[in-house]
């Protein structure tokens, strides 16, 4: 069982348009609503595959109802901690060239009571639970340290920790040795301060987070594939896309794959990058079913192509 942790979930609709234009009135082609947040994501994407998964989220207001029945309508279970705040609502904007325009809401600011109770479900709920992933930005009113503490707090009971955030709370968290952490390349990036060129620029970088503290890191290098670097070395995996159609939640089905996969290995990181494969091929937020799944092709420490620059390099 994977519990997934969102500190600041979201209804996400998606419209698809022929193209963006400025000050124009568009016809969408296609629109949908999923449920948004990192966490979530990782959840929908673990169910999807047929595994046990169970939400922890603070939820508020009307739209945060319609979240919590968007999710046990795919058969996720869900602990939500109620807030006055209101859940917030995210928009996207996809292109067929695969270009997406997104516009983010701020979300709810939680008071240190709400704060305590999000904290104390995630401990009460996770017996029995193989990860806890904790995914995504902090809404208002936590701290930078709230992640840490959580890490700390879970790494007492004996639960492993995945944590998929960045900025100050990355940094913050790593003192408490998270199990792995899953940084896109421009959150490598920041995370080390200074630009990544190529594949090895990547390697090196997350070397320094596992210094820092986690215990390994998985990136996600954008079309360039994947990135494993743990206690036996770096490994590097890639899949064959046809066309990407949406790539939000794309990094968040990797983690999934990842960790329902038993979160540890190449045969883990094989699990990662054919999920993230699938989802940008899906339209808006959708996860990938086992059927969506291609073949990944991973390679170990002295196969990583070191050299070969990132398609999109981060500055």
């Amino acid at each position: 069982m994977i519990l997934t942790v969102t500190p600041n979930p979201s209804l996400d609709r998606t419209y698809e348009i022929p193209a963006l234009e400025r000050g124009a009135v568009l016809r969408a082609t296609a629109d949908r609503i999923d449920p948004g947040g990192k966490g979530v994501n990782v959840s929908r994407a673990v169910a999807a595959a047929g595994h046990r998964t169970l939400a922890v989220l603070p939820l508020g207001g009307p739209a945060g109802a319609a979240l919590a029945g968007l999710l046990s309508a795919e058969g996720i279970e869900v602990a939500g901690v109620p807030v006055a705040g209101q859940t917030r609502s995210n928009i996207s904007v996809a292109e067929p060239d695969g270009s997406l325009t997104k516009i983010n809401a701020t979300g709810p600011e939680l008071t240190a009571e709400e704060s305590e109770a999000l904290l104390a479900t995630v401990g009460e709920r996770s017996a029995g639970a193989d990860w806890i992933a904790c995914c995504g930005s902090l809404p208002r009113g936590l701290a930078p340290e709230w992640y840490a503490e959580l890490v700390a707090r879970a790494h007492r009971a004996g639960a492993r920790i995945a944590l998929d955030t960045s900025g100050p709370s990355l940094t913050a968290a790593l003192r408490e040795r998270p199990d792995i952490v899953k940084p896109n390349a421009e959150e490598l990036s920041q995370a080390v301060g200074r630009p990544l060129a190529t594949i090895g620029d990547a390697v090196k970088a997350a070397e320094e987070l596992r210094t820092s503290g986690a215990r390994a890191v998985l990136a996600s290098l954008g079309a360039d594939g994947q990135l494993l670097v743990d206690d036996d070395g770096a490994h590097f995996g890639s899949a064959r896309v046809a066309a990407v159609r949406s790539n939000v939640g794309a990094g968040d089905a990797s983690l999934a794959g990842f960790l329902a996969a038993g979160g540890t290995g190449v045969r883990a990181l094989a699990a990662a990058v054919a999920h993230g494969a699938a989802a940008v091929q899906l339209p808006g937020s959708a996860m990938p079913t086992p059927d969506d799944l291609a073949p990944a092709a991973v390679t170990t420490t002295d196969d990583v192509p070191l050299d070969r620059p990132l398609t999109e390099p981060v500055s």
